[in-house]
């Protein structure tokens, strides 16, 4: 026999549905096939030999449950690969490293092909700059703040606070530093950075280019390989349960009080059953369901009774979103990573800033200052034809000041970090140096499902349990690698533990305070099962109940499907580009977008979402309103809007839709609505794959199915 590999499978994919679609898709007689095994979103097969390729071209792509799968013949090294050994994480090891290399290629492949101002135009970079000033910044570090030559206005730019940057002297490229953009106004951008290199005096003008974070893949590639040497040990166990060979258990614990009154009855049970993990739970979210409400109760709890806990999320957005509830109840929290990426209004609670309020620090502050005015000294000493050595000796006199600034902060940084009840920060922000051998009662990780697994590990590392919060139904990582992707990176750490053992992992939370009940009924029927349920507050509320909103047919129903199909809609590539428009269909959202502003719907209630960027550059132009946000399904993800306009955009007549068979991504945008959702598309394209023509039907079945014909529209 020989195997077949199939991955990025739905997680309610059985034997009988693989049996199925090997017969009616491949050919291939359920008598012939041999054992199946399926875990984690894959499956391998045993068909007979011969048929592994066949069946590969057959299958790859092809829909199942709403997912397009990918097949390939596989080999002998394929067993077990994602069933439980440590072959797993060897793996994960490998495509990691497809995953960095598509990155550092695509940063070359940009700098081959844009010139300077070309890397400019497109947002990338920054040209012509000069250093205006320097001065110690946050954490013993520098703040290097840059203006055009010609003092003119910074361009438009993807360099935004926050953006890991690589500051490069103009005419000598070994010239080089790594920082991140603290600050930015419309003539100047402030980087942070650890240090400028002695050669940098001799510079009179500077590059900033955007870059990739090479650090992260260095600590997400050391801890797949820690817990692949680990034995005996916190670590060891836990790998073994994550990766199958273990059993996870649970003891039931002592009742507690509930500290957030608000929650209802299946958040209050999932909180009990995410305490009473031993080793590893599952917190599972669908939209609006109060998710992250439900962890910071968990997190709470674990701290009165005495836990350290580590509360990490994938992005800086998730981890601010976290803290932002944790000090709103009053838990002593403290944020990790650079300042210049946490929201500004959070900024004191962050590591660095802590540390400056230390009085160590103040010290060491006044030593840092000693030391950049020596080496002020030491270049102008340099243009005076100094003594010999006297240059030399005031560098290093500055060097040794340093030095002893870094001690005391050191100091400093160790008892607040002993002090916190909670750490927040990103899965890849934890850095070694900075946590030592820290290790934490309680890991909580928020929106687990958009990292791809890699980054998790690093915070396992130093967790005697787990909690992972997340819904796999929604957005997953994402990957650059199309290698990486097609062997399964794409599939999130909650997720292949979800599909490996549901029933014994994983909690829903099942009441929604977001949508109306007509809006959230597609998705439960299709993503959950048909389990979720509006609260009483919520399942009626309409756009007219909004103060100031106008009592109308638009504003007075929940839905509205408009079908572009025969009306010469088309879908276009967008001029020297590779994504997609559809200029009709935008100026029919852009006719919606302004029928609701003029019902009296504030434009901030407003969202526009349309898949493809293309769509959404067009209509940012189109609807340059105030507060009214256009963006990709990512851009809203975690949002919520009272009006939701999504632009579907693709129109043709082969029935091809593109990644708009992510139904995953088409679940986020149904989902960001409260009171309406409008929904544009063209239903002979879309009705070719079965989960939009089971979307059309429910928009009629609903009466909110329409066409561009209709008078009123």
């Amino acid at each position: 026999m020989a195997l077949l590999v199939l991955e990025q499978l739905a997680h309610r994919v059985g034997k009988s549905d693989l049996l199925r679609l090997l017969d009616t898709t491949g050919g291939l007689s359920g008598q012939r096939v041999g054992k199946i095994e399926i875990g984690g979103g894959r499956a391998i097969v045993e068909v007979p030999t011969g048929w592994e390729d066949r069946l590969a071209r057959a299958l790859d792509g092809v829909t199942l449950h709403g997912r397009r799968i990918v097949a390939f013949a596989g080999s002998d090294s394929e067993i077990g690969s994602s069933g439980g050994t440590e072959d797993h994480l060897q793996r994960l090891v490998g495509l990691l490293e497809l995953e960095r290399e598509a990155e550092s290629q695509r940063a070359i492949e940009l700098a081959r092909r844009l010139s300077p101002s070309e890397a400019e135009s497109a947002g990338l970079a920054l040209v012509e700059l000069t250093i205006l000033d320097e001065e110690a910044g946050l954490g013993g570090r520098y703040l290097v703040t840059l203006a055009k030559r010609s003092r003119s206005r910074l361009p438009w730019t993807r360099l935004n606070v926050g953006s890991p940057v690589v500051l490069t002297a103009r005419r000598d490229s070994r010239i080089a530093v790594r920082g991140v953009i603290y600050e930015r106004s419309d003539s100047s951008i402030a980087v942070a950075i650890s240090q400028l290199p002695d050669e940098a005096e001799d510079v009179d003008l500077w590059r900033l280019d955007l870059s990739s974070d090479e650090i992260s893949s260095q600590r997400q590639r050391a801890a797949l390989e820690r817990a692949m040497r680990a034995k005996g040990d916190r670590l060891a166990e836990l790998r073994d349960v994550m990766l199958g060979k273990g059993k996870a258990s649970f003891e039931l614990a002592e009742p507690q009080q509930v500290l957030d009154e608000g929650l209802n009855a299946t958040q209050r049970a999932t909180v009990a059953f995410a305490l009473s993990a031993r080793d590893v739970a599952l917190v599972h979210g669908p939209p609006g369901t109060g998710k992250t409400t439900t962890i910071v109760e968990v997190i709470r709890r674990a701290v009165r009774q005495g836990q350290k806990v580590l509360a990490c999320g994938p992005s800086n957005m998730a981890v601010d979103n976290l803290l932002e509830r944790l000090l709103a109840h009053g838990e002593n929290a403290v944020r990790l990573g650079h300042p210049a990426r946490v929201m500004p209004e959070l900024r004191a609670h962050t590591l660095d800033l802590s540390v400056e309020k230390h009085g160590a620090v103040r010290v060491a502050r006044k030593l840092v200052k000693d030391a950049l005015a020596l080496f002020r000294r030491a270049a102008r000493t340099a243009r005076a034809k100094p003594e010999p050595g006297a240059r030399r000796e005031m560098r290093a006199e500055a060097k040794s000041l340093l030095s002893d600034a870094r001690r005391l902060e050191v100091q400093a940084v160790e008892q607040i970090l002993d002090n916190a009840d909670i750490l927040c920060a990103t899965t890849t922000g934890l850095d070694e140096n900075l946590m030592g051998n820290r290790r934490f009662d309680l890991l909580v990780i928020d929106e687990a499902c958009q990292t791809a697994e890699p980054g998790c590990w690093i915070a396992i590392n130093r967790a005697e349990r787990v909690v992972l919060a997340g819904d796999h139904q929604q957005l997953p990582p994402t990957v650059l690698s199309t290698e990486a992707q097609r062997q399964g990176y794409g599939i999130s750490l909650f997720e292949r533990l979800a599909e490996h053992d549901a029933p014994t992992l994983l909690r829903r939370l099942d009441t929604q305070y977001r949508m109306h009940v007509a809006i959230m009924d597609f998705s439960s029927l299709e993503f959950y099962d048909a389990e979720l349920v509006a609260h009483q507050s919520v399942e009626a509320h309409r756009l007219c109940d909004l103060p100031g909103v106008a009592s109308n047919p638009l504003t007075k129903t929940p839905l509205e499907f408009i079908d572009t199909a025969g009306a010469g809609y088309d879908e276009e590539l967008e001029t020297d580009g590779e994504s997609r428009r559809n200029l009709r269909e935008a100026d029919l959202a852009a006719k919606k977008v302004q029928s609701l502003l003029e019902a009296g719907v504030a434009a901030a209630d407003i969202g526009v979402i349309t898949p493809y960027a293309a769509q959404v550059r067009f209509l940012r132009t189109k609807l340059a309103i105030d507060q009214l946000e256009i963006d990709t399904v990512d851009g809203f993800q975690g949002r919520e809007k009272e009006a939701i306009v999504i632009s579907l955009v693709r129109s043709n007549d082969s029935g091809e839709i593109g990644f708009l068979s992510d139904l995953r991504r088409m679940n986020v945008a149904m989902t960001r609505a409260r009171r309406k959702l409008i929904v544009v598309g063209d239903s002979a394209t879309l009705s070719v794959d079965p989960f939009y023509a089971r979307l059309i039907e429910y928009f009629e079945g609903q009466g909110a199915y329409r066409t561009v014909w209709d008078e009123d529209l």
